[in-house]
């Protein structure tokens, strides 16, 4: 925020922020005719896309004021984008410009009346955001004049022709030192305490209280050659501080951080241990797929990375890694307190690859515990070459300049390689350490601190990116000789340097990062080559206007490699390899792990460290096209076809000086279930955030990792939230920690949660998403050979299984427990001979008997036994359906039990195996043979769970009591899901999560979170008192389906409510009406209800043959005129199939995932008053409702008039016109004017 007076003396207060796309017809409306002759004839929308930063300064009433935008680029076509360094140093040799501290303005319109004051707040901004700028040009015809604004800030150098006239254009430059200049720093004094006290004052007051009043100016006094203190001034009032000290417990950090990347911190030592002894075995997770050499293999925290290849996973070793360690971390020394000497001092610090490190410490792959809990520990016996920040802090207004002070205290410590800093993990990343790099804690760490590293050498700033030649082969050799993509990336080079181009045809270029003549880095990009398919399928749209960037300006990054020393520049590096290749957008692909053994990406792509300052992707839903009814009309094959699912990771010239906001807090999720995936899914994917310390405790890790078969799918009914391919377009794996355990224990005094093994893991806030599950059923064991009945039996249902579980009982809760019980059905000739118990009541009790049946087991050896009812409600709530699965059971052969209670396994006797199972009903008891037991009673928590939050003091009141915000008793403390009911409270017990869809409840619980991590959002206040009383309701349709006895293809979508009989619902007088076809014995059944306000309520469809059922879910709250005035086809009869209706080709943008979009924009377009002399067609339709109105004629016939006549006619078909032509690559079955 500043303030800026006008000449007349008018002051208005302005902030500055990033140039966002509504800004666009305001800065239009600022150009003047002078404006078009200093820059130029510009598309301004199209300048946005291209430009590295573009800044906005706007008034409290969001009045835009100025607007600058800059690219890394001269404009004027005087000289290339790729070439233009050398045309500025043969202008001014004294103006040391590179590409890293070089902008250029292509654009300056500001109102006229605050324009000068507008301008140096622009350009001060600027300098403020990026750190390494120095000079910001501006090239204008020399004819021109600056005029009375753009004069203040910018001073003449020469002038440079024009690459495409004889037109000559005048130079000017704009310096930092003028506006933000670097800091002046030097050694404390004791004077300075004065002018330090009210800073540190305003960051903290406990270190006053604890050591007294002038414990800054003893610090000060207490300088030695270990100790020093020094400032940052301003003229000559000090407004920084920073203490540092030699001495550093390494010690503790051995014990605490990984350290092997940086050699310990230490100096490299003949006697250094670095690799485990022979007899050392590193313990695999259990799957066996892991074969990582880093001493942390056994973590059991995963860190987060993108997805690796077997065969990159099997060339990790770390003997290659850590050669590379020792010889990149030899002393580095400076004499200098400017800039550090290049040449010589780089030279040692050569070949210590980042990528390396991100290979050894974060796969991809979930980490399950050991066995043994002990882990090798490599062994520094050199002195310590690091020392550490003790206190730093700094005024507010310069702390962008804080990267000043490290020049100096390295100077101050010549023997020293590295800075340290810890900070408590809560604390927001602040500009110092944004420069350094963070350290990986060991699994066992339990300090609340983060230790961040920074190398002597990342002080260099004679970067350079270009593109490879042929002799940068031995540096690059060098660079990456102990990497698993090492080859990859050479033959990549080497087929670069001999024809830039892949064999078949597609460009590809290699770039270099360069210092004091030595490789650094390497990037290899091609041109992408499925452009239509990346926007056909992923939101890329999100973040460009796609029109507006040519085909050859999409590049795809398969490799990219950075010493960490330069980590800092990996932005940079980006935004270079755009500028030289001459890009404006580069793709990154995160391929699933391994299916059916091979690997799924077509080419190799190496692991990136630059995977975080790349922003996610959304991946798109798909409409499922009949293409042969389409014919000619269906989408184009690179649209349509089924190509090898990945996770795509995006940047472009907008973001590449566009800076993340990290999140440090430790978020525990514990529960892989829909709605944790779906809580993390949506902090993943908040592109402008960078949770750093997101933890999944789940005991089988994340979710769709087997890839399961259409065998194991079959065995549970499907609720349409997630399925594998969602896993593997999301990769979250990528971006969340994982820990492959149980959840034992919570400690809340600690804030850390107790997983097998009584390892810990520490948390800021824990989001409890386990919901609950299928429990072993406990026998009422009452002695059948009494003959009981149900009513002389007490209900075991509220009782708990203690005793031990029989190896072939099981229960069915997600993908593990199926394969599990598909392996035992193969290994023990289930299908050949045997009877199969399933035991319950739900829809699992269906799908299964239907797996197993198609698995070719004998209907007659299948035992359905029926729980008695707990509700009148069945879990079908449709006797058409319900008697569809009974003549299906019958005609399999199928044996079927109703009301029967568990009395006992073996007669009572030792349950393992189980060989028979006694039942009690309404009559008599009967025994039945058992090879396999199902068991499918009613969902619980379990208790392991429930001890946990019993034990830790949570309240729990059948399920974990939370309120409206979703907070237990415990303010760190979340839960969502099936396993949580709202407070008393409320006086609402009918409603719980179990009512609404799963993903829904996952991205609001996320959504509460944001709040408190976001700074774009408003903060949170508490709600009024009356409001703080409702529970939230949610309105995502519940979603149910599978493949039912029959192979009937089932599918129920309905609208969130308390569960109701059909018939009841039916008799209500507001229940709308129904639309049935086809029927239940033809396997053709399809059921709409519309409700009373004409919109899709329920959706019920029954089909022998499969269905497109993520289409139908779409159907789901639709207007039906949305559907083509489908009740009055229906009425009329025209509608005597919905499944083929529903695949004519006027539907399609109907499933369209924005369609919801186009909705809304026609809302927008009805709600607001587009004409002044009529009020909108939302206030007209509400005067109507209201009375206010007297009409001559029916309302819906005069809104139909008023529509014609009035503005609203045209626009909302100009809407909708848009609408389908820029979608037209997925509904090229609709024609608009123009195409016929």
């Amino acid at each position: 925020m500043s303030v800026l007076t006008s000449p007349r003396g008018k002051v208005e207060v302005v902030h500055c922020r990033r140039t966002e796309t509504q800004d666009i017809y305001c800065i239009k409306n600022l150009i003047r005719k002078f404006t078009q002759k200093l820059f130029g004839n510009l598309n301004i929308i199209y300048l946005l896309e291209k430009a590295n930063l573009a800044i906005t300064l706007h008034n409290d009433q969001e009045e835009i004021m100025a607007q600058a935008t800059f690219l890394d680029y001269p404009n004027w076509n005087i000289a290339t984008q790729d070439d233009w360094v050398s045309v500025f140093r043969e202008l001014d040799s004294d103006i040391p410009c590179t590409p890293l501290n070089t902008l250029f303005m292509h654009l300056f319109v500001a109102v006229d009346e605050y324009s000068v004051g507008c301008c140096k707040e622009i350009i001060r901004t600027v300098f403020k955001a990026v750190l390494d700028l120095h000079f910001v040009f501006l090239i204008v015809p020399s004819c021109m004049s600056l005029g009375s604004t753009l004069i203040t800030v910018f001073s003449q150098v020469g002038y440079v022709p024009s690459l495409t006239n004889d037109e000559d254009f005048a130079v000017h430059v704009c310096h930092r030192h003028n506006h933000y200049p670097q800091l002046h720093v030097r050694k404390a004094r004791v004077e300075d305490h004065d002018d330090l006290m009210p800073i540190f004052l305003h960051h903290d007051t406990i270190l006053k209280e604890t050591y007294g009043e002038y414990f800054l100016a003893e610090l000060i006094e207490a300088q030695d050659e270990e100790n020093h203190a020094v400032v940052c001034e301003v003229e000559g009032v000090a407004v920084g501080f920073m203490s540092v000290c030699s001495q550093v417990n390494l010690e503790l950090l051995h014990k605490c951080f990984d350290l092997a990347p940086f050699h310990g911190l230490c100096i490299p030592h003949q006697d250094d241990i670095l690799e485990p002894p022979q007899e050392f075995s590193i313990h695999e997770s259990s799957d066996s797929q892991l074969e990582n050499s880093s001493e942390e293999s056994q973590k059991i925290v995963k860190e987060p990375q993108e997805a690796v290849s077997l065969e990159t996973r099997e060339s990790i070793q770390r003997k290659g890694t850590e050669a590379a360690v020792e010889e990149a971390l030899s002393p580095v020394t400076s004499e200098n307190t400017g800039e550090v000497e290049d040449s010589e001092k780089l030279s040692q610090v050569s070949s210590m690859v980042y990528m390396g490190y991100y290979i050894s410490h974060r796969s991809s792959l979930s980490v399950s515990l050991p066995e043994d809990t002990s882990s090798f520990r490599p062994i520094y016996k050199g002195a310590s070459t690091a020392f550490c920040i003790q206190l730093f802090f700094i005024d507010e207004k310069y702390e962008a300049r804080s990267l000043d002070f490290m020049n100096f205290v390295f100077h101050l410590f010549h023997d020293k390689d590295f800075c340290i800093v810890s900070v408590p993990h809560l604390t927001p990343e602040f500009v110092l350490i944004q420069s350094f790099v963070k350290v990986v804690p060991f699994n066992n760490c339990t300090l609340e601190q983060d230790l961040y590293v920074f190398h002597r050498a990342g002080l260099l700033k004679t970067i350079k990116i270009r593109l490879a030649t042929l002799l940068d082969t031995p540096g690059v050799e060098k660079l990456v000789k102990t990497l698993m993509p090492c080859k990859s990336i050479l033959e990549d080079l080497k087929q670069y340097n001999e024809a830039r181009r892949d064999p078949d045809g597609t460009p590809l270029q290699v770039f270099v990062a360069e210092v004091a003549e030595q490789v650094v880095g390497i990037a290899v990009i091609r041109n992408e080559m499925d452009i239509e398919y990346i926007r056909s399928h992923y939101n890329i749209e999100d973040f460009i206007y796609f029109n507006h960037h040519q085909r050859e300006e999409h590049g795809h990054l398969y490799h990219f490699v950075l010493n960490p020393i330069f980590r800092h520049y990996t932005k940079f590096f980006l935004k270079e390899i755009l500028r030289l290749g001459y890009k404006s957008c580069l793709y990154y692909p995160v391929y699933p792990q391994v299916k059916e053994g091979k690997v799924q990406s077509p080419k190799a792509h190496s692991l990136t460290s630059a995977l975080h300052y790349l922003v996610p992707v959304r991946p798109r839903r798909q409409i499922v096209y009949p293409l042969e009814k389409l014919g000619i009309n269906a989408p184009s094959k690179e649209v349509s076809k089924d190509a090898l699912s990945y996770a795509l990771n995006h940047t472009n010239r907008k973001l590449s000086l566009e800076p993340k906001i990290t999140v440090n807090a430790k978020i525990v999720v514990v529960g892989a279930s829909n709605v944790g995936i779906s809580f993390l899914e949506t902090l993943v994917f908040c592109s402008h955030l960078k949770f750093s310390n997101l933890t999944l405790i789940s005991t089988y890790g994340l979710p769709g990792k087997k890839l399961l078969g259409n065998e194991q799918r079959k065995f549970l009914a499907n609720d349409h939230c997630y399925n594998d391919r969602d896993h593997e377009l999301m990769s979250l794996c990528s971006w969340v920690n994982v820990v492959v355990a149980k959840m034992t224990a919570i400690d809340r005094a600690a804030k850390q949660v107790v997983v097998s093994r009584e390892k810990v893991v520490l948390y800021d806030h824990l989001i409890l998403c386990t919901g609950r599950q299928y429990q072993v059923p406990c026998p009422t064991e009452v002695d059948i050979s009494l003959h009981p009945t149900n009513r002389e039996v007490s209900n075991s249902c509220l009782r708990r299984y203690s005793g031990p579980i029989p190896c072939n009982h099981f229960t069915l809760n997600d993908e593990e427990d199926c394969l599990r019980a598909l392996a035992w059905i193969k290994n023990n000739s289930i299908t050949a001979e045997g009877n199969i118990i399933i035991y319950g009541n739900s829809i699992d009790t269906y799908t299964t008997v239907e797996t197993l049946l198609s698995l070719g087991v004998r209907g007659s050896c299948i035992h359905l036994v029926q729980h008695p009812p707990t509700s009148i409600i069945t879990c079908i709530n449709d006797c058409a359906v319900e008697g569809a699965i009974e003549d299906a059971l019958q005609a399999a052969g199928v044996n079927v039990y109703r009301d029967a209670l568990l009395a006992q396994w073996n007669n009572g006797l030792y349950p393992d195996p189980i060989h028979t199972a006694s039942f009690t009903t309404p009559t008599k008891p009967f025994q039945l043979p058992c090879s396999m037991f199902f068991s499918f009673l009613e969902k619980n928590v379990d208790y392991e769970t429930f001890k946990a939050f019993n034990d830790a003091c949570l309240v729990y009141d059948g399920r974990l009591v939370i309120d409206s915000n979703f907070h237990t008793n415990d303010i760190a403390i979340r839960a969502a899901g099936p396993l949580t009911k709202f407070s008393n409270r409320y006086y609402s017990n009918e409603w719980t999560h179990s009512n609404f869809n799963s993903k829904e409840i996952g991205f609001q619980l996320a959504a509460a979170m944001l709040k408190l991590f976001d700074p774009t959002l408003e903060p949170v206040t508490e709600p009024p008192a009356d409001l703080d009383r409702l529970i939230p309701m949610y309105k995502g349709a519940k979603i149910k389906g599978g493949i039912l006895p029959g192979s009937y293809h089932y599918l129920h979508v309905s609208k969130p409510a308390i569960p109701t009989p059909l018939e009841v619902q039916r008799a209500q007088s507001d229940f709308g009406s129904e639309i049935v076809t086809g029927n239940v014995k033809n396997g053709n059944y399809f059921r709409i209800h519309i409700n009373k306000y004409r919109m899709v309520e329920t959706i019920t469809c029954l089909s022998k043959v499969p269905f497109p059922a993520s289409n139908y879910i779409r159907l789901f709250g639709q207007h039906e005129q949305a559907l083509n005035n489908l009740c009055a086809r229906y009425e009329d009869g025209l509608v005597p199939d919905l499944y083929s209706y529903f695949t004519e080709p006027w539907c399609m943008a109907l499933f369209h995932d924005r369609f919801i979009d186009l909705r809304k924009a026609l809302h927008q377009i009805l709600s607001s008053k587009e004409d002044e002399d009529l009020p909108s067609m939302e206030e007209l339709a509400r005067q109507i409702e209201d009375e206010e109105i007297n009409l001559p004629e029916k309302p819906r016939n005069y809104l139909k008039r008023v529509f014609q006549e009035t503005i609203y006619r045209p626009l909302v078909e100009k809407s909708i016109l848009d609408y389908l032509h820029y979608n037209h690559y997925h509904l090229p079955m609709y024609a608009w004017p123009g195409i016929i």
